[in-house]
């Protein structure tokens, strides 16, 4: 396991996005998850990324995040090798999942994420990427 990437909820994915240009180059990858409702851009940050992520409408839990807490990090984010013996794994340990499969994810990744309430309030998601 590795860290892969920092979720951030934002209201704006090109107003964050022009905060970042300001500071460093990069070239972002876009994408929108509809499984997720949510529109993303990943700036790359050495071996890992930030990933930006925008409600794509007023119902998702992206948006109820944000009128709750406000922008900021959403979640932090691992990648495993094999999600679902992953998620065996830590549920035998008595950790919790938002899913009872692995979700569809960002370019063709798989993902789940662990409850909040399982890990000192930190929402964790475990990525495996598609090969």
């Amino acid at each position: 396991m590795k860290l892969d990437h920092i979720g951030i909820a934002v209201k704006s994915v090109d107003a964050t996005l022009d905060i970042y240009r300001r500071m460093m180059d990069f070239q972002e990858r876009r994408t929108v998850v509809e499984s997720q409702k949510a529109k993303i851009a990943l700036v790359p940050i050495g071996d890992i990324s930030l990933e930006l992520l925008e409600p794509t409408g007023p119902d998702s839990s992206l948006a109820k995040f944000i009128a709750d807490r406000g922008e900021g990090i959403h979640h932090i984010a691992f990648e495993v090798e094999d999600i679902e013996a992953s998620m065996r794994e830590y549920g035998a340990k008595g950790f919790h999942f938002t899913y009872d499969k692995p979700a569809p994810g960002k370019f063709g990744s798989l993902v789940n994420f662990i409850l909040p309430r399982d890990t000192g309030r930190v929402l964790i998601e475990l990525t495996q990427r598609s090969h």
